[in-house]
């Protein structure tokens, strides 16, 4: 069948300016930020895909939205609208704002968790594994092997190795193994999706250990896509009712609206159970705010509610995967080491095969992520070392097999010219790979290093 091309799915009523700098503009922002992209100014950076949290374009109804907002302290009806999306789209009956999905995460670490648990996951995320650990837990990975391979082409990176499972309940007890974490579309492996079909396994294998399944649903919706595309019977299907059907076989949900719902702040907690809403609602009030707006104002809610709705269409989500697989596809066919196959949000290059002179303790993924930004201006972060942080027990860097940079793409922001301007300027830092320079820590934080460390260069034959 011949391939077609395909347009957005909206047209541009505004736009923001930015500015281009020059090199030893750049040169000078990147040492004064330490070359951490997090520290640079925005105002310096031309082509920012930095995260695709809290900085997509909302729509003209998301707009409309905002100026519908009941500011009042309790009972908005903008939560109850936020309620009924949420009870509508993702099937869960209760749901608590928080500020963002680590507000969440908070609330349900707290009210799960006691000292000495194990929480499995497929794959740790940063703020997720920090809230399991500061409640007395540790988190083990459950994700399959291919996920931590780069060149590995499986279609489902995100599913559960269940003699992984086995052997911890085996290994600790089920009693003490509260729930297991599964994030839908895994950041860390690169964007990569769960199956359904490892879904409903994990579904039977909880029941039977009594144990509960909390999804990390701040991509869901690109999830769900991706079963659409790839695994059988499910074509016919459209994403809002592949979203269903994965939030139907978990018990709880912890959600960074600012991802897939394309809204500037937000997030929530969501269950089935009435208990833990109760509970949920006690602690929110303590962290957040009232239960009806938990550090929401009563305009963003209206926002979130209306792009919940909008995050589930097909036509979106086509456009919106598809401009991430044509970045993919021109870095791919220039031979750039890439995260294989491509994944929903982001384009993960991996910085240990660019830069194979340095070693993995002076952070090669940080480091090309501030050379990309030397050479063009274009910010993306580090998804390496630097995120695994150290290890709580023995205090050294945790060595993660995949050292990526992570270009994401915010929703609705950019054009097709603004990922060709991306391919050839990461196509450019990779024939001089070889000057770029290994890096060590000026200033290290205790906790989530990656948001706020300082580095400077190596100097040649030090560490």
């Amino acid at each position: 069948m011949e391939k077609r091309s395909w347009a957005e799915p909206y047209k541009i009523k505004m736009v923001e300016l930015i500015k281009m700098t020059t090199k030893e503009e750049r040169q000078a922002a990147i040492i004064e930020a330490g070359y951490n992209t997090f520290l640079l100014k925005s105002e310096d950076v031309y082509i920012d895909l930095l995260t695709d949290s809290g900085v997509g374009a909302m729509s003209d109804r998301q707009w409309a939205g905002i100026m519908m907002g009941d500011e009042a302290y309790a009972g908005s009806r903008n939560f109850y609208h936020l309620r009924d999306a949420v009870e509508s789209h993702y099937s869960y009956r209760f749901t608590v704002p928080t500020h963002q999905g680590r507000g969440a995460e908070n609330i349900l670490s707290q009210l799960l968790i006691k000292e000495g648990d194990y929480l499995p996951g497929n794959m740790y995320f940063t703020t997720t594994r920090l809230h399991q650990e500061l409640a007395g837990g540790t988190f083990v990975d459950i994700i399959i092997d291919e996920a931590h391979d780069p060149n590995s082409t499986h279609p489902f990176k995100g599913n559960v190795d269940f003699i992984k499972l086995d052997n911890l309940v085996n290994e600790v007890g089920a009693d003490k193994i509260p729930y297991v974490c599964i994030a839908t579309c895994v950041n860390m492996a690169g964007g990569q999706p769960i199956s359904l079909a490892s879904l409903r396994e994990l579904r039977k294998w909880c029941d039977k250990h009594g144990i509960l399944i909390v999804h990390d649903m701040t991509r869901v919706a690109e999830n769900a896509y991706f079963i659409q595309q790839r695994e059988e019977g499910y074509r016919s299907k459209t994403v809002k009712e592949i979203v269903s059907e994965i939030c139907e076989l978990t018990d709880a949900a912890t959600m960074s609206s600012k991802k897939d719902a394309m809204v500037n702040i937000g997030g929530f907690l969501a269950m089935n159970d009435a208990r833990l809403y109760e509970q949920a609602c006690e602690l929110v009030v303590v962290y957040e705010g009232l239960h009806t707006y938990g550090g929401m104002a009563g305009r963003d809610m209206e926002a979130l509610a209306i792009g919940i709705t909008e995050s589930v269409q097909d036509d979106h989500m086509q456009a919106r995967v598809g401009q991430i697989e044509y970045l993919w596809d021109r870095l791919e066919s220039a031979g750039v080491p890439l995260v294989k196959p491509c994944g929903g949000h982001a384009v993960f290059l991996d910085a240990r095969a660019m830069l194979p002179h340095l070693p993995q303790n002076q952070f090669p993924a940080q480091a090309l992520a501030a050379a990309l930004y030397v050479e063009s201006g274009i910010r993306a972060m580090e998804r390496g070392v630097v995120s695994a942080g150290r290890d709580k027990n023995t205090g050294q860097n945790r060595l993660p097999k995949l050292e990526l940079v992570r270009l994401t793409i915010p929703r609705r922001v950019y054009t097709q010219a603004h990922m060709d301007v991306t391919a050839e300027s990461v196509i450019r830092v990779m024939k001089h790979a070889d000057e770029v320079k290994g890096l060590r820590f000026t200033y290290e934080p205790r906790m989530l290093r990656f948001f706020q460390g300082r580095f400077e260069e190596c100097l040649a034959g030090t560490e």
